[in-house]
């Protein structure tokens, strides 16, 4: 975890953490580094599990946690923000490929309880397990059958009544591209009302294109480039980097010093 990157980025008092705070609400976006996912997730956990205590709160804006790619970071509480968040107006958004990620990365009881925690579900093209469990979830419903016997004399018709998957698992594990499936949650008349669709995407291009010219762009927090015009982040990172460990060692030398001096202390110094 020693790079001047990451020193910078979990230093300094540039914002809070209480992103749905009423008086100074926020939009925090942060990301991962593939090259470094097992370093980074450490620190992204840290924030996550900070940002959680912050946020599911009485009496703070509505707010939602958007989280893409869930398997790369451990987000601890992850199941009980799911259950208790709603209350406090906080939307809780996850998506990653495959349910085995899940299980790999957080272990099959947690998996399983962040499965079954989340109320609304949406999926595309998936195989294997996670279409079937899926396809259990999306429940089955009463399909009428109908069969005709043919021979020469005689032609007879029978019907029959079985319940079948909703949506099977071989038709999820061959969704076309823009095609999902899914389960919605919904509260009417005091009771939950599972709503299953099956849906299609279509994109207006021309739409979309007037939309994006709409687009303002994100206002610059903070510049690196001097008065002459030259970029100084590499340096004024490095600086930081170089700056907090001098204030480490003088931490430790004055520490050292003041147990040094204390007589019910200097026990716990080794005498050379």
């Amino acid at each position: 975890m020693i790079s001047p990157q990451l020193y910078w980025v979990m230093t300094g008092d540039d914002f809070t953490l209480d992103i749905n705070n009423p008086k100074e609400p926020k939009i925090l976006c942060v990301g991962n580094n593939p090259d470094r996912q097992n370093i980074y997730s450490a620190a992204l956990g840290l924030y996550n599990s900070r940002i959680v205590k912050l946020i599911n709160k009485k009496g703070q804006l509505k707010s939602s946690v958007i989280i893409d790619e869930l398997p790369t970071i451990y987000f601890r509480g992850l199941d009980n923000l799911i259950a208790t968040a709603r209350s406090n107006k906080v939307a809780v958004c996850l998506g990653f490929q495959d349910f085995s990620q899940l299980t790999r990365d957080y272990g099959d009881k947690e998996s399983k309880v962040i499965q079954n925690t989340v109320g609304n579900i949406f999926s595309g093209q998936v195989v294997g397990e996670t279409a079937k469990s899926l396809s259990e979830r999306f429940g089955k419903v009463l399909q009428k059958r109908q069969s005709m016997t043919i021979n020469r004399n005689d032609k007879s018709t029978s019907i029959s009544t079985q319940l079948d998957s909703l949506i099977p698992a071989s038709k999820i594990s061959t969704l076309t591209q823009g095609m999902f499936v899914g389960s919605v949650s919904d509260n009417f008349d005091e009771r939950i009302e599972q709503k299953i669709f099956h849906a299609e995407i279509v994109v207006d291009n021309e739409k979309v294109a007037m939309e994006t010219k709409a687009y303002q762009k994100i206002p610059q927090i903070l510049s690196f480039v001097d008065e002459q015009v030259e970029d100084r982040m590499k340096q004024e990172i490095e600086n930081n980097y170089r700056q907090i460990k001098s204030d480490i060692l003088h931490i430790v030398e004055s520490e050292m010093e003041r147990i040094k001096n204390d007589p019910d202390l200097q026990h716990l110094m080794k005498q050379i």
